[in-house]
């Protein structure tokens, strides 16, 4: 979550913010896990090396934000997706609501990602902590892109 604070707070997705162009909400998965510890990590239910995000959190977190509106896409954000590129984020820029899942360590569950996921998108052919680094870029691409954001509507046209 911290991770998130500093570059969706500004820059040109605060002013979009500020605005009411963008409604960006974090969710905190230990809010949807149990325990004492809250813990949203394990090892992979099929074995392997290295942990993942726990499919019970991420399900109860899902489930509950479906209850509230329509998702366009559910993106999970990970090296095995599709290329992010210009053209990708000129569609979601038409999207009106959008759902990121961030892996960490080595991703999420796949049961979550077969029941939930719309859509795979990775930012490039390299391994990174997390995917919420990868998701403030997408998040970035997409909101410049929205209508009122930027002082001059057709330098997004011609990026």
């Amino acid at each position: 979550m911290k991770l998130f604070s500093c570059p969706l707070c500004e820059s040109i997705i605060k002013r979009a913010q500020e605005k009411k162009i963008a409604q960006i909400v974090l969710h905190d998965l230990r809010d949807y896990a149990s325990g004492k510890y809250r813990q949203v990590d394990d090892k992979p239910f099929g074995g392997g090396a290295g942990m993942v995000l726990k499919p019970e959190p991420l399900f109860k977190c899902i489930t509950s934000l479906l209850k509230e509106r329509r998702y366009d896409e559910i993106i999970y954000l990970s090296p095995q997706g599709v290329k992010f590129t210009q053209k990708k984020a000129n569609r979601l820029s038409l999207a009106k609501n959008l759902m990121f899942i961030c892996g960490h360590y080595k991703g999420v569950d796949q049961r979550v990602i077969d029941k939930f996921v719309t859509k795979e998108i990775s930012i490039g052919d390299y391994v990174i902590t997390g995917g919420e680094t990868a998701a403030i870029v997408v998040i970035d691409a997409i909101v410049r892109l929205l209508p009122g954001v930027l002082g001059d509507s057709e330098s997004a046209l011609t990026d």
